[in-house]
């Protein structure tokens, strides 16, 4: 089955994903960080069984402390758990799809964190889906729920809606041009966050930014999904502007052939390297500079990081070996083809 990064957006280029959040907490337990270790088992059980129970949603159920740490770094990696979460401890467990569009976190930082990415802009689809999901848990449990504050998490910065939606925009243009710390102080005004999706930093190189809402008491779900896609729609058009002009520049023109030449003949390449050069050909193709396959560089992004290489790869290999097989996968899919 295609994973959902494998599928074509309108809006690849730039905006590369969508992701929708729904935390949940189950009023009869304490929240995970007071949880013993008898209850936190007690919950995946719980949880499991109402997943099974829901006709069609065929969610495969992952037990964190069965899994190695390179395995739990991949999962991390791949946006189907928080970096918080990875690692093997029991009374955590995962439910994940096989495409891996939905994942549920049991007894993270909330005892049901939901989970919906989408290629592209989809914040509407993907809310549907976990509003879906929802359904099938609330038949189940009886939510920690206040008639004033909504939905009751264990971080302040969920209560009410309980919901975080997000999406991922590259950004080179802008991030080239010093502009991505006004942008952020910007859209913080209008109740949205900006931060490089890879880790704290504002800029991590990559130019890859999440962009999600920051309200969540006080506003209706829909509302916070109409203001980020609207956001992010005026981010892509400043984006796009940006890019048209600073591609004239003979240097950035030259930065972006340079990067598609490394790529297209290297036989070792890191995961930094990789995701700094996938950045300026993305940058290209949005100009026409270079040809590449823009969904292609999205589904190489998931694939070909440190941990998840080497899971598809037997387990724990050299990173000189990870490197190697990267450079060769990186060659054969996007100009081999």
């Amino acid at each position: 089955m295609k994973k959902w990064y494998e599928n074509k957006s309108d809006y690849d280029n730039i905006i590369v994903s969508t992701s929708v959040r729904l935390a949940r907490n189950i009023e009869k337990y304490p929240f995970p960080a007071r949880l013993d270790e008898n209850t936190a088992v007690r919950i995946c059980s719980e949880v499991k069984d109402a997943a099974d129970r829901a006709e069609g949603l065929n969610l495969m159920y992952l037990d964190m402390q069965d899994l190695s740490v390179k395995q739990c770094v991949a999962l991390a990696e791949r946006n189907l758990i928080s970096p918080d979460f990875a690692s093997p401890k029991k009374g955590r467990a995962l439910l994940v799809s096989e495409d891996e569009s939905i994942s549920v976190m049991i007894n993270e930082h909330d005892h049901i964190r939901i989970q919906v990415m989408k290629s592209g802009l989809e914040p509407d689809e993907a809310y549907y889906v976990a509003d879906k999901i929802d359904d099938v848990f609330d038949q189940s449990f009886k939510y920690a729920f206040d008639d004033k504050l909504g939905y009751l998490t264990e971080l302040p910065t969920n209560l009410g809606t309980g919901m975080k939606a997000s999406v991922n925009l590259q950004l080179p243009a802008i991030s080239k041009c010093g502009q991505i710390s006004k942008l952020a102080s910007t859209v913080s005004k209008l109740g949205l966050s900006l931060r490089s999706a890879y880790g704290d930093s504002i800029s991590s190189g990559y130019d890859i930014y999440k962009l999600s809402n920051q309200v969540t008491l006080g506003i209706s779900e829909q509302t916070a999904i109409d203001n980020l896609k609207a956001i992010a729609m005026q981010i892509a058009t400043q984006e796009r502007h940006t890019s048209e002009s600073l591609v004239k520049n003979l240097s950035v023109m030259d930065e972006i052939q340079r990067a598609y030449a490394v790529l297209s003949s290297a036989r070792l390449l890191t995961t930094s390297e990789m995701l700094k050069l996938f950045s300026l050909v993305r940058l290209g193709a949005e100009n026409g500079i270079v040809k590449v396959d823009v969904t292609k560089l999205n589904e190489l992004t998931q694939t070909l990081q440190s941990a998840t290489l080497s899971v598809s790869n037997g387990g724990d290999i050299p990173s000189s070996q990870r490197d190697e097989i990267r450079a060769k996968t990186v060659r054969e899919q996007l100009f081999d083809s």
